[in-house]
Order: C-alpha cells, then structure tokens, then sequence
C-alpha cells in the first residue's frame, strides 16, 4: 500500500483513475442485475431436485427469497465498510471480497450442470450463491462509491457531482444489456448460461479494478481505535444524528417501493398483455425499462431539469429527494390503477406500466443519485464507506419490511392435482396476494388486488410528508477529503436546512 499514492493531487482535472473505477462498475453491475432479473423465474419455472424434476416455488416463496437476498446485499455493505474504514482500506477490501462475489455466481451456475447436482442439492447451490454474492456485493457497495470520492481533492471537487451521475450512469449501462440479454439466455440455453456469463462479467469487473490500482488514491484505513474515537467524536456523531433518519426512515420507505419493480411489477406483468412496440417481451425482460431510463434522464436532469429548476428556487440534495419521494408515491400508484384493471378482467398492455417506470426512474435520479452524493459528502473523512454502509442499509431494511408484509399476508392455500399417467402427486399453490380473489389480508385489513399496491402508496406519502419536516431542521457539514470543510466549517449555518 506504501506505493500508492494516498493523497489526491492537487489539480482541477478529473482524476487518472476515474476510467477504471467506471469500467469496473458497469461490469459489476451487469454481474448483479443480470442474476437479479432473472431470479424469482428461475426460482418458479426453472429449478429442479437432484434428479432433475421440477422443484419450483410458488410465486410467494419466491417472493421471500428474492427481498431477503436483497435485504442481505444491501446488510453487509456496513460490514464491508467497517472492514474497509479500520483495517484493509477501500481497494483492498474490493478486491478481497470480489473474488467471492466471482465464487458466488459460478456457484449459481454450477446448480444446473450435471456435475454440480451430483455434487449438491441445486438448492444447496442456489442459496450457497446468494450467500457468497450478497457478502461480494454488498461488502464492496459501500466501498466503490466512498474510492470514487476519494480521488478528489478540494481542487476538483467541484467535478464530483457530475461524475457520480456518470458513475450512476455506468451502472444502468452494465444493468440495461444484462436485464435484456440475460432473460433471453435463460429461456434460450438455460439457467447454467444466464448465470455463467455474469460470473464472467464479475471475473472482469475485477481485473478491470485491479489494472487501475497505480492510478487510484488510495486513503488509508484509520485503525480501529482511531476509527471508534472519529466516530465517536462531536463531529462523527453529529453527522451519525443528521443523517440517521434520513437513512434509516426515507430511504427505506423508497426502496421499499422501487425493489418491487424485480417481484411484484414482475408478477403483474405476467398478467398484461406483453406484445408492445411489435416485440413479444419476457416478463422478466419489462425492468429494462428502468435502466434504459435512467440513461435517457440522467442527463436530463443533469443538463436540463435542474438547471431549469434553479432559476426558481435552490436546487438543494434534500429538496432533490423530497421532490422524488412524493414522485414515488405517484409511480406506484399507477401500478396500483392498473391492478384495478386488471382485477376487473381487463388485460392492459405492458406498455401503460412503462409510465409507471418513468416517474419512478425519474424518482430513482432525484433520491438515489442524490442520497449516494450526500452520504460521502455529508460524512467525515475517515467515515465516508462507514456513513455510506449505513446508507445501504436503510436499503436492506426496506426490503425487510416488503418481505415482512407478504410473509405476514394471510393467504389461504388450495390443493391442485398434477402428475403424469394417472400417477397424481399432490402440491400446494399459494395465491398471490396481489391477485383480487387472494383474500390475503395484514392486520385484519384486505390488501388484496389494488389494495396491495395502495398500502404502499398510502405508506409512501405519509413518509413523505414527514420528510418535508425532516429537511427543514436539517443542519449538516460537507467534507471532502484532504481539505478543510468545503462550504464553511460551522456545522450550524448548515448545509440543507430549508425546502
């Protein structure tokens, strides 16, 4: 570590390893969605038993391994951050776990390879892979994001807004081919390729890091003990009080709603009419939309939006996101008119739920983009993969709360018959709460059909609204590394306090 440089220089140019940090992101992330976006139809129309008869799960069990995974991905960043912050520094701690992220995903392959049932149940492989990529991904999470803003100093810190946006926008590059490429796979060659090229994509994720390494800064670890008293300090825990709420009430609430687009969004898809723009879609295939998007509104926004905003009012982060959690509320509900729709017969097309997938992408750019800034920004020097690994696990709390409230639905089961030559074998269905005729209800109240999508939206505003209070007594202070407090050291004049 001694021969890399561990101070960012002093230039108003964008820093030499900003390329590989971006390259190794797209890769990362074609990795992570292109497993993702197939994993609840992988999970309920292609995993077999060892002896290769169908061993599918109901759309139900789906559901609850897929928003567990995620709430562990999004858990262990702050374990990855602790690693990273008081022992093995930012690009270590990457390339450490990134190898288990490349273990992860083969393990996910090896589950539909005859040499891998005769060794392991394939959902021993299946669960060993979610394991191995939820500690990979979420490890590293916190830890990009904070080396990416580590390569700044204060004479090109005013680049770093801009570049996070590109940063953003690598990782919808890498998610869109794979939400397309990777369904079509599945269905063509199997589940062995739809997870083998991803782990292919993770195996150069991290060569690409590691090229980079004699361009990167590379901030040292802080040591335990100076670690636990910067955190600990008047300063530390006053940015841990700011931004606390923020992390773990907010932003949960939004990814609560926007990680449904891989399950519930999925589900109802499947009960649209998929022929839209002349092409018959997977269902898996319709959360392209969201990456797609996100490459068209970055710079939008960037360039446009915001600019046009700032000739009425202050463009400020949090003003950002309360503006995009209320669009939340308004994205989802448009899913929730649908499902009347649909409840009463009709079978919309799949095009009316990419409006859906405009306001939330549009969301997306307004509170996730902005919360990753103001993490690294709002958090002290030595703090940065901490505060960030607490950002990502507002997320994982969120998706513990989406898979808590379809494991507390009360769904009533019906026995169907199957089997083959008269030999009839019997399973059990669970009806998907989303569906009108579930009768699935949560605390006594029916959230079947709409009602499913309304609770969420009815959650969402009402977050929303109490964020509005959230941001007017906010006071925080900006920290950019190897230099003084970039706008004014007194932590009371505050950096956001107003809407």
């Amino acid at each position: 570590m001694s021969n890399y440089r561990t101070a960012p220089s002093s230039t108003d140019k964008l820093p030499s390893g900003i390329p590989y940090i971006l390259g190794n992101e797209v890769a990362e992330r074609f990795s992570f969605y292109g497993m993702k976006a197939i994993l609840v139809v992988f999970m309920t129309d292609h995993l077999v038993d060892a002896a290769g008869n169908p061993d599918y799960m109901t759309d139900e069990q789906a559901k609850g391994v897929y928003h567990l995974f995620t709430a562990a991905a999004y858990f262990f960043p702050i374990l990855g951050a602790l690693l990273a912050d008081m022992f093995l520094g930012k690009y270590r701690t990457i390339i450490a776990l990134s190898f288990g992220y490349c273990i992860g995903h083969a393990c996910l392959a090896m589950g539909d390879t005859g040499a891998g049932i005769a060794f392991a149940n394939p959902r021993t492989w299946l669960y060993l892979g979610l394991g191995f990529i939820a500690i990979g991904a979420g490890g590293i999470k916190p830890c990009v994001s904070a080396h990416l803003g580590d390569q700044f100093g204060p004479g090109n810190s005013h680049m770093l807004s801009k570049v996070f946006n590109w940063w953003y926008f690598s990782i919808n590059v890498g998610s869109a081919i794979s939400t397309v490429l990777i369904p079509w796979m599945l269905n063509t060659y199997g589940p062995w390729a739809a997870f083998g090229l991803p782990g292919v994509l993770m195996v150069l994720a991290t060569l690409t890091f590691w090229i980079g390494r004699n361009r990167f800064v590379h901030i040292q670890p802080a040591g335990p003990e100076r670690f636990a008293k910067e955190t600990f300090s008047p300063e530390g825990k006053r940015a841990l009080r700011n931004l606390a709420p923020l992390f773990l009430l907010f932003i949960p609430m939004f990814w609560a709603i926007f990680d449904q687009t891989g399950s519930a969004w999925v589900l109802q898809a499947g009960s649209m009419d998929l022929n839209f723009a002349g092409i018959t879609w997977f269902k898996s295939q319709i959360q392209a939309a969201n990456p797609i998007l996100i490459l068209i509104l970055i710079p939008v926004f960037t360039y446009w939006i915001y600019p046009t905003m700032g000739k009425y009012f202050e463009v400020t982060p949090l003003r950002k996101i309360g503006i995009g959690l209320f669009l939340t509320a308004g994205a989802f509900s448009i899913t929730g008119f649908l499902q009347l729709l649909i409840d009463g017969g009709a079978t919309p097309n799949i095009g009316w739920q990419l409006i859906a997938y405009v306001a939330l992408t549009a969301a997306e750019v307004m509170v996730s983009i902005t919360s990753l800034e103001f993490a690294y920004t709002q958090a002290p020097k030595k703090m940065k993969s901490f505060l960030m690994g607490v950002y990502f696990m507002g997320v994982s709390f969120g998706n513990l709360f989406t898979s808590g409230v379809n494991f507390l639905i009360v769904v009533p089961e019906a026995a169907i018959e199957v089997g083959e030559a008269g030999a009839a074998e019997m399973v059990t269905k669970v009806i998907n709460p989303a569906s009108a005729d579930s009768g699935a209800t949560l605390l006594g109240f029916s959230i079947a059909g709409a009602n499913y999508y309304w609770f969420f939206t009815g959650l969402m505003v009402v977050v929303s609204i109490i964020f509005v209070f959230f941001a007017l007594s906010y006071r925080g202070e900006t920290f950019i590394q190897d230099g003084d407090n970039a706008e004014g050291g007194d932590p009371d004049a505050g950096t956001d306090g107003d809407l």
